[in-house]
């Protein structure tokens, strides 16, 4: 499955003709086909290209409404260790 950085996740933002991704507890998902979607927004709050997984925790819906969409890849968290 494909790995993406925030970085990368962040360009699959519905603009200029780009699919649209949104992240939710690691996975990607292609919200593309969502007319709630259309231009890499929903509902004016949320943009497209970024993790979610916070947003959701206080969104009227649950993410189940996640689940009709294919996931595309998992969200790589970078983390830089201190020694």
């Amino acid at each position: 499955m494909r790995k993406f950085t925030k970085a990368e996740l962040g360009k699959y933002n519905g603009k200029n003709g780009m699919p649209i991704f949104v992240a939710y507890q690691g996975k990607v998902y292609d919200v593309s086909r969502s007319f709630l979607w259309k231009k890499g927004k929903h509902q004016v709050l949320h943009k497209a290209g970024l993790d979610l997984t916070e947003d959701l925790k206080v969104a009227p819906h649950g993410a189940e409404m996640l689940e009709k969409f294919p996931v595309v890849g998992i969200l790589e968290h970078s983390y830089k260790r201190r020694i």
